[in-house]
């Protein structure tokens, strides 16, 4: 092999470590969020609270993530995603190990409200980093790459968080979740990742990000970004104590049913980013995903076995994911790659402020009705709405320059 032939494979060798080694802190945010999930029954019991007030502790660390996205995402691109990511991951790690000590529900929503905070930090910048390593054409793929591996730790934490709860306690998992992500922000911090302050952005400034704001295909894909993290986070806020409560199987059958699907989300991810980009068809792969799991919610309502669960679970879960990276695609493709950060952040905000409402809807209709049906039938109500959004984002981008029509 030739010398320019060696220098190449060292670095697409050095890009892959650098992305597993992003990914790999993702995890550790994924492993702190979900576990407020996962163990919410356990929570709620060891507190003794609502429903309503689990829904609030559940949507904290929501509340705050939404509100930072957009200065999120400037920081990002104004002083380097590396820098970003990094004290975002460390806050996270701080605080997971934190909320293990705390004593009562309100340190504990505090603590979630600042997790939050931190957990903006990692959002923008860790798409700007795996994102920056991919051809241009191959972008909405690197989305889904990066959601859909750095999710997969919810799938062993599905998996034998039950079966190591009852020993250990959910405050102790909360403490190794902290540690391994230390560990995973060393691993990075020993890579040759040199991603310097306005590298290739040019200075983006505030005046910057107030013009790009002005793109209807930004708001419209805003609502549909709403509906898409609204119905995602409801569910995997929801789904163990709705299977426990409601479905009545134990904690570890819950997080067995809720690892197959979580299994799929990767697959889900990258499979949706690949048809998006090639076959350049975003927007059909978002509305075939809407119709599924608009059907899945109903089965799920009605079906009470195990197995017809399990298999409506993980079609609703594959399908949620499918869109993630198209969706993000598609702004970025209309206003610019010096932009990155800041449209995934205004992006981002939009879904957090609809997973806020939706977290804490099913919560409410829960408690007020004493069933989580009305509020599975709400979040099939926000998928029509988006089915609307899309036909309308679709006639915008058919009035727009040949670059962005073809998203």
């Amino acid at each position: 092999m030739s010398a320019s032939g060696q220098g190449a494979a060292a670095a697409r060798g050095v890009r892959a470590w650098i992305v597993t080694a992003v990914v790999l802190v993702q995890t550790s945010q994924s492993l702190a969020m979900v576990g407020v999930s996962l163990f919410l029954p356990l929570i709620r019991s060891d507190l003794g609270i609502g429903y309503g007030q689990a829904g609030l502790l559940a949507a904290a660390s929501t509340a705050t993530y939404a509100l930072m996205q957009i200065p999120a995402g400037y920081l990002s691109d104004r002083f380097g995603a590396k820098r970003v990511y990094l004290v975002g991951a460390v806050g996270v790690n701080l605080l997971s190990f934190s909320f293990a000590l705390l004593p009562t529900l309100g340190w504990l929503i505090a603590n979630q409200a600042v997790s939050g905070v931190f957990r903006s930090f990692m959002f923008a910048s860790g798409m700007l980093l795996v994102t920056r390593r991919f051809p241009s054409d191959r972008r909405a793929t690197a989305m889904g790459l990066f959601v859909a591996l750095g999710f997969s730790s919810n799938i062993f934490l599905n998996i034998f968080g039950p079966l190591l709860v009852d020993d250990l306690g959910w405050r102790t998992l909360f403490m190794i979740f902290s540690i391994l992500g230390f560990l995973f922000v060393a691993f990075y911090l020993a890579l040759p990742d040199r991603d310097t302050p306005g590298r290739d952005l040019q200075g983006v400034r505030v005046r910057d990000l107030l013009e790009i704001m002005r793109g209807r295909v930004l708001w419209i894909c805003g609502g549909i970004q709403f509906v898409r993290l609204a119905v995602t986070m409801a569910t995997m806020a929801w789904w163990p104590t709705y299977l426990v409560v409601e479905k009545g199987f134990d904690l570890t059958t819950a997080g067995l049913v809720l690892a197959v699907g979580a299994a799929l989300t990767a697959p889900a991810n990258i499979c949706g980013g690949y048809v998006s980009d090639r076959f350049d068809r975003p927007l059909t792969v978002i509305v075939v995903s809407l119709l599924v799991v608009s059907g899945t919610f109903i089965g799920i309502i009605a079906v009470d076995e195990l197995i017809p669960l399990v298999a409506l679970i993980a079609i609703n879960q594959f399908f949620l994911q499918i869109y993630f990276g198209p969706l993000f695609a598609i702004p970025v493709r209309a206003l610019g790659t010096r932009f990155t950060g800041s449209i995934n952040g205004f992006s981002n905000m939009f879904a957090n402020i609809g997973a806020l409402f939706a977290i804490f809807a099913m919560g409410w209709f829960k408690d007020l009705f004493g069933s989580f049906a009305i509020g599975l039938l709400l979040l099939v109500g926000l998928c029509g709405v988006s089915l609307a959004l899309t036909a309308l984002l679709r006639r915008q981008m058919l009035g727009e320059p040949p670059a962005v029509r073809g998203a």
